[in-house]
């Protein structure tokens, strides 16, 4: 091994304890979600550099706050996610900080349909996920059984199932995340002129068929197929029926089937087969 205090080691130690402290980025960003500080210093668009004292009043504090929170502890939340980007620092004379939303804060405000990607930041954050972090390592030695099982029980689906919190909070982040990603996709493609009928495989409440069938009035109907749990809560949307089941079993049959996976859409059409996912399986490192 080479010399400990040669500048390379150096770099070396700083680099792993940055990671072994990286915690606090996605904790700091999970708070300021749940203060709602990036609608606060947004302010109908104003998005004028405030400083914590500004910002504290206009938060989601709860009525039994005592002395109306901290500043201070703000301003190290504000500082800790201004040095990842979601937010920029003014200095306004030699002490006093301001701050203000980057186009990645912008990301967390709330528009006026009531969604933005918060909800998406806060269902990665829920309890039953965080139990199951710290348990990624038994997907190596004990691979037969997933890390969120043995941490709550059961697989995350079923809870979502039983719980009309989580369920409701996956589906307000899907729909944060899935209607800008449907606005920026529908500008420039054209290809469901020629569907008569569409389904979304993994549709969750329906947006991106509503969206599709708003800007497309040629496709008479769209099927929106998800897992049960997740359909049985989605909303009444004209044209759309809510299907039940598994993809990895079988897909409703249509003229085209639509997939949104991550940040890629994959649009198969009528001669392709319906049972196309029949042989993947998802995979045991899944939390």
């Amino acid at each position: 091994m080479e010399n400990e205090s040669s500048e390379s080691r150096n770099r070396a130690r700083l680099a792993i304890m940055e990671l072994a402290n990286m915690i606090s980025v996605p904790m700091s960003l999970n708070a300021a979600v749940r203060l709602g500080i990036a609608d606060a210093i947004w302010n109908g668009g104003a998005n004028s550099p405030l400083s914590a004292a500004e910002i504290l009043p206009r938060l989601h504090l709860p009525s039994h706050t005592t002395i109306g929170g901290d500043p201070e502890n703000l301003q190290r939340i504000l500082r800790m996610l201004t040095s990842y980007g979601v937010f920029s620092e003014h200095l306004v004379g030699s002490i006093e900080r301001k701050y203000s939303l980057t186009d990645v804060g912008k990301t967390l405000v709330t528009d006026s349909g009531g969604l933005s990607y918060a909800a998406y930041v806060l269902q990665h954050h829920q309890e039953a996920l965080m139990r199951a972090w710290p348990l990624v390592h038994t997907a190596v030695v004990e691979p037969e059984t997933e890390p969120y099982v043995k941490a709550n029980g059961e697989a995350a689906y079923a809870q979502y199932g039983k719980s009309e919190e989580m369920n409701g909070l996956m589906q307000k982040a899907m729909s944060g995340v899935s209607v800008p990603f449907m606005k920026a996709i529908l500008d420039g493609y054209d290809g469901f002129k020629s569907v008569d009928i569409l389904v979304d495989v993994g549709g969750s409440a329906g947006d991106c068929l509503r969206m599709i069938l708003q800007q497309f009035p040629n496709v008479r109907e769209g099927i929106n197929f998800d897992l049960p749990e997740v359909v049985a809560k989605a909303p009444n949307i004209p044209g759309v029926t809510h299907v039940g089941g598994d993809m990895f079993q079988s897909v409703p049959s249509a003229d085209a089937i639509f997939m949104k996976v991550c940040c890629n859409i994959i649009v198969c059409h009528e001669n392709t087969p319906t049972n196309i996912f029949a042989n993947r399986t998802n995979s045991s490192f899944c939390i």
